[in-house]
This record gives structure tokens, C-alpha cells and sequence, in this order.
């Protein structure tokens, strides 16, 4: 009776579907339940539900959206009813804005239901963030170099944005940095400030987070800055709160920062490089995660294509375990299982998703099951 108690509070409270064993000890979830998108053009795209076997790693489909376009980002409110994403009904960084399209998610299998549609205000919109109240929505577009917030209904529905920045900047790669790129916009674990890594002018721009759905920029001292060159793409938090976690898209490095909850600053730490020191070709980081219990961290190189597995030390500071393949070409998107033992990998250019065990004690990968083909994954949302 103890155990069946904590199994249902454990899963009211983190949504996490324990198996156990005869003598009531937890083991690794039978089902996974993900969405992914599929990076293509109205029609062609769609947005997939997914169940994986967390023993085996087959991965079955439970439903797919397709009235979608370009659907590159997904974000999930706080309480798993909405999901939100980014269309391009006219191409993905053209000349018109794109759109942030918010679903209800209307059954297990995943099946969804639009709910409205709100201007990004920019181009080439690449990320998508929901505040841990469920109340404001943060977008990045990448190509316009610009950020909008918008207010959150009770129903999950997404309001006209009442916040927008353009950020101002330049830095040293002429082919990549001649003007802002935000590459992705991040809600702060304790909810009181936004940051934005911005790829053009290697700095994290910090926003306040105000009432109704509004942010506003803090003082430009508080913006961290990267080394040039480095076009800092995602952003990322240890669980606890004290560490921040940034991939460099062009250096292949990830930065490590000490974060200030008073005052929103990030002091840079670490910076360690994701590459084998033998390596001479081109190549390009995409994303990092870390596992719940903050033990590991994993980051994407797209032209070595692989993923670098780090320990992650009482300070905060990452230490490299191996650099292994990401069974798939141009490693794009990562998520960790809800119970940290499982990694999936979406290979955009490499159509498919590859799914690795990572070991508890060690956090090197193994790969489970065979990888699963799927038109130019973009994104893993975890249910």
C-alpha cells in the first residue's frame, strides 16, 4: 500500500509512468509518450505522437497533425493540454512573418485540436518557451533578430503579443554574424527573468518577466557575452536552478555560466569544446540537454555528427565523458526521458530518430532498438 501511494503521487507530480518490480522498487518506464515535428512545408509536414518502449525502444505512432507548415519548435504548457508551435504557412524565413499555431491536446494518443494563430512578428521563428505558470509565451525568430511575448489564457490560448524587441549588434564571422540572429528565448527556472541567445552578436540578452504576459530588457551590463565567434544557439538550466548552459553553434564549444537569481546575470565559468582535439572538418553544435537529476549533459556537433556526453560537477562545471555517433546525419534536437534514462535524437538532415540507454552511473550512451525514419525531425516535446 506504501509504494502504490508513491506511485501515484509520483505520477500526479512529475507525469511519470513508473513500472515496478516484484519487490516495489522503481524501473524504467514502459511507455514514453513524445511529439515531433517534422520540418517540411504545408502538406509534406506534420506534427507526430509517438509512444516509445522504454524497454525496447520501438517507437509506434498514436497520431499526426499535418495542417502544419514548417513546424520547426515545440513547447508544452506546464499543465500538458496545449501544445504550441511554430508555422510558416508561407515558407520558413521568407518575407512574411510566421505564426505560432497553439493546439489542445485532446486525447492520450496525442490527437490535436487548433485552438488560434498569432503573428511571430519575424522571420524564421526557432523557438518557443512557456513561462512555469502557464501564462506568457516567449518566441525567438532568428532571421529578423527579434523576440515577442505574449499573455496566456486560462483556456491555453495564446493573446496578441504585448511585448517585442529587436535586438542590435553585430559580431566578427562576416558569412554569419553581420547582424542579430535570436536563436532561442528561455524562461528562467525560478520564473523571473527570459534570456536570449542571440547566434549574430554573441550575447545573452535578459528580459524581465512583468505581469500579463509582458518582459521587459534589464540593463545592457547584464547581458553576458560570449567569446566572438562563438554564436551562442541554445540555452539551457541545471535543475537546481544555480547553472546555466550554452552551445555555441560556431566555435562547437558550450559555455557554462553561474546564475544570479537577484539580478538575472550569468558569470561565465567554463567554456569546453565539443569536438575530438583530432578533428578538422566543419562542423556546427545544434542543441544540449541535461538529464532531470542534473548528473549529465549531452550536447549535438551536425557535421561530425555525434553527441557529447559530460559529467556535470558539484560547481556546475562539465567534464567530457565520450564523443559517440548520433546515428544520423546533422543531429538537430535532443530530449532526456522524464526518469533520465533514455536519450532521443532527432537527425534532421539524416531523417530519423535514434534512441541511446544512457547509463546512470557512467552516463555513457548505448543505443536501444532501431533508429526510427521520419522526414527531417526538428524537435522532440516530451509528453
Amino acid at each position: 500500500m506504501c509504494w502504490l501511494r508513491i506511485k501515484v503521487a509520483l505520477i500526479v507530480a512529475y507525469g511519470i509512468p513508473l513500472a515496478f518490480n516484484p519487490v516495489g522498487i522503481p524501473t524504467q518506464a514502459d511507455e514514453i509518450k513524445i511529439f515531433v515535428s517534422s520540418f517540411a512545408p504545408a502538406g509534406e509536414a506534420g506534427i507526430y505522437a509517438y509512444t516509445i518502449n522504454g524497454q525496447t525502444g520501438s517507437v509506434t505512432e498514436t497520431a499526426k497533425y499535418t495542417e502544419v507548415g514548417h513546424p520547426f519548435f515545440l513547447s508544452l504548457s506546464p499543465d500538458k493540454q496545449t501544445l504550441y508551435s511554430i508555422h510558416a504557412q508561407h515558407g520558413f524565413g521568407g518575407t512574411k512573418h510566421e505564426e505560432i499555431a497553439a493546439f489542445r491536446i485532446v486525447d492520450g494518443n496525442g490527437n490535436l485540436k487548433l485552438l488560434n494563430k498569432q503573428s511571430t512578428h519575424g522571420t524564421a521563428s526557432c523557438y518557443l518557451d512557456v513561462d512555469k505558470k502557464g501564462e506568457l509565451l516567449v518566441v525567438a525568430n532568428y532571421s529578423s533578430g527579434d523576440i515577442a511575448s505574449y499573455p496566456i489564457t486560462n483556456e491555453g490560448i495564446p493573446e496578441k503579443s504585448v511585448s517585442f524587441y529587436k535586438h542590435n549588434g553585430a559580431s566578427v564571422n562576416e558569412a554569419r554574424q553581420k547582424e542579430p540572429h535570436a536563436h532561442c528565448i528561455v524562461v528562467s527556472p525560478d520564473n523571473k527573468y527570459v534570456f536570449s541567445a542571440d547566434l549574430g552578436i554573441d550575447r545573452i540578452v535578459t528580459y524581465k518577466l512583468r505581469r500579463k504576459g509582458r518582459v521587459t530588457p534589464l540593463n545592457d551590463r547584464l547581458n553576458s557575452s560570449l567569446a566572438p565567434g562563438s554564436g551562442p544557439r541554445h540555452l539551457t538550466f541545471h535543475p537546481h536552478g544555480n547553472s546555466a548552459y550554452v552551445i555555441n553553434e560556431l566555435l562547437n564549444t558550450v559555455t557554462v555560466f553561474d546564475y544570479n537569481a537577484r539580478d538575472g546575470s550569468l558569470s561565465e565559468t567554463q567554456t569546453i569544446s565539443t569536438l575530438p582535439k583530432e578533428f578538422d572538418g566543419v562542423s556546427y553544435t545544434a542543441d544540449i540537454k541535461l538529464t532531470p537529476n542534473g548528473n549529465f549533459a549531452y550536447g549535438t556537433n551536425r557535421g561530425h555528427d555525434s553527441l557529447a556526453c559530460y559529467r556535470v560537477q558539484e560547481t556546475g562545471t562539465l567534464e567530457l565523458i565520450e564523443i559517440v555517433p548520433s546515428l544520423g546525419a546533422g543531429p538537430q534536437n535532443l530530449a532526456v526521458t522524464h526518469d533520465g534514462k533514455m536519450l532521443i535524437c532527432a537527425n534532421m538532415p539524416g531523417n530519423n530518430l535514434a534512441l541511446f540507454r544512457i547509463d546512470q552511473r557512467s552516463g555513457k550512451l548505448t543505443q536501444v532498438g532501431p533508429v526510427h525514419k521520419l522526414t527531417s525531425p526538428s524537435c522532440i516535446m516530451l509528453r
